[in-house]
Formats: structure tokens, C-alpha cells, sequence
């Protein structure tokens, strides 16, 4: 099969989903005049739904396995990997979570501290249901029945050189404090296809003057990944793992329940390298 005859049959695959009506399917707690306590609107999830969509079933024409494992309802810990330089990872993961499962979930992203500082994102973020990540704003929302999605590598799984793709950073412990003390179940979710999406090197000296985690530079122009490549996600979701304990343990008590985790997803990182046939289909 050619490169255009496969072209053909992926957007030829292409359901029509119905975003509407998912979006008024959503539990969405506002106030009379429709915003939540975050700055949430169901206007603004339906405009993110459409941008979302069209970049999880036209442009990165994603797959997701396991999609059983996400809860109709209640609190819930998406935890994952985290790569590609800009956060396209998540918002693939968010339009997953609304177009695959017969009840759609709003996945509500703890986006790092300097992404409010960015002109126009503090607003479009709020409306669109992410958050900046700090622990009281996840309990609050795991304390609503909200689907919270973390990321413990943080910056740092963003800012990762081409050449340790696929090689999980360390993680952080914050997830496992709240999903003890909320008791929140963590679906664990492997992303397949973010790494190659823009792959670069962390200009670092640059990064520290400018005050930000990093400052990626990709080998084609314009030189920074403003436009990811056009690579196909593939995204697995474990089953949920329970965790009990004090949510105030010493650090050298969780290990081993950040470790399980972390080893999780990576075993599903590689079962998903495996699967894979090629980066852009």
C-alpha cells in the first residue's frame, strides 16, 4: 500500500463525533452565569473539544487502548509520561477521554507554573478547564469527582534531549501524597508517538536567561517546535491501581509506590515500541 492510498484510508476512518452532544453530556458544575469555580464554561470545553478533535482524529490521528479503564464517574489520578516539548500530550489525552468512552470525562490538566504567565494562556486555560498545579486545586477538584491529569516528570520530561526518548524521569511524589489523602484511584497512561513529534536539544544557557525550564531547539526551521510533526499517538491506559497509606510518610515510605507507578507505565511504554510499525502511521 502506497503512502497515499494509506492517507485515503485514515481519513477515511475518521468517525463523526458528536461534540455537542458530549460536551452537554459532561457534568459540568457551574454558577447562574455558567462558570465554574476555575473559570471553567461549557462554551469554552466545546470550542477546545473541536481543536482537540481535529488534532486527535485528523492530525495526529490517535489510537487509544484500553479505554475501559476509565471511570464513568468519580475522582480519578491520570498519571503519565510526559514529552514533546509542548503539551500536545495532554490535550490528545484529554480528547480521548471525551471521544472514546460512552460517557465522556473532562480531563482537567495540572499545567505548569509559568504557563499563566504566557500572554492570552491564563484566560483560554481557565475556560478550557486547566489548572495551575498546585495541590490544593487538585484536592479541590478530586473532592468534586473531577478527572485530575499529572504528570510527574513535570518540566522535566519536556525538556528531555532526543536521545533519551522513552526513558521516564524522575517522578515526583506530589501525585501519590494527593491520591493517598483523596483516596483516588491512578490510571496509569503510556503516550507512544509525543517523543518524535519535535525532536530537540535543550539549549540550556538560553533556557536560564529567559528563566524558563527549557528552551528546545529542533533541526529544521523555524528551529523551535512551534508546529509538532504530523506523528500518529498511540495511547494506552492501564488498569486503575489503589494505593493506601499516610499521605504524610516520609518520602522513603512512598518510593515504592511512585516506583510501581513509574514501572507500570514504563512496561507499557515498551509494549506500545513494540506494537508500534512506524512513527507517522
Amino acid at each position: 500500500m502506497g503512502l497515499l492510498d494509506r492517507l485515503r484510508k485514515l481519513r477515511g476512518a475518521v468517525p463523526d463525533d458528536d461534540v455537542p452532544g458530549r460536551t452537554q453530556a459532561l457534568v459540568v458544575r457551574g454558577n447562574e452565569f455558567g462558570y465554574d469555580p476555575f473559570g471553567l464554561s461549557r462554551d469554552g470545553v466545546q470550542t477546545a473539544a473541536r481543536f482537540a478533535r481535529f488534532l486527535y482524529r485528523n492530525y495526529f490521528r490517535a489510537e487509544a487502548k484500553g479505554v475501559e479503564n476509565i471511570p464513568a464517574t468519580g475522582r480519578v489520578l491520570f498519571v503519565s509520561n510526559h514529552s514533546g516539548q509542548l503539551p500536545f500530550d495532554g490535550v490528545v489525552i484529554g480528547a480521548a477521554t471525551f471521544l472514546e468512552p460512552p460517557q465522556p470525562r473532562l480531563v482537567r490538566s495540572m499545567v505548569e507554573y509559568f504557563v499563566p504567565t504566557v500572554p492570552f494562556a491564563s484566560y483560554l486555560f481557565s475556560r478550557w478547564g486547566q489548572i495551575t498545579g498546585t495541590p490544593e486545586n487538585c484536592r479541590r477538584l478530586l473532592a468534586a469527582e473531577e478527572c485530575v491529569l499529572v504528570f510527574p516528570e513535570g518540566a522535566r520530561g519536556i525538556s528531555k534531549d532526543f536521545s533519551k526518548r522513552y526513558q521516564l524521569a524522575e517522578f515526583g511524589k506530589g501525585f501519590m501524597r494527593l491520591a493517598l489523602e483523596m483516596q483516588a484511584p491512578i490510571v496509569p497512561i503510556a503516550v507512544i508517538g509525543a517523543e518524535e513529534q519535535a525532536p530537540a536539544m535543550n539549549f540550556k544557557p538560553l533556557a536560564r536567561l529567559l528563566r524558563m525550564p527549557s528552551f528546545p531547539i529542533v533541526p529544521y526551521p523555524p528551529f523551535v517546535p512551534l508546529v509538532p510533526l504530523p506523528v500518529k499517538y498511540r495511547l494506552y491506559f492501564g488498569e486503575p491501581m489503589m494505593f493506601t497509606g499516610d499521605p504524610d510518610d516520609d518520602d522513603e515510605v512512598l518510593d515504592d509506590k511512585v516506583k510501581s507507578v513509574k514501572h507500570r507505565i514504563q512496561s507499557m511504554i515498551h509494549v506500545g515500541l513494540r506494537e508500534r510499525e512506524h512513527v507517522f502511521w
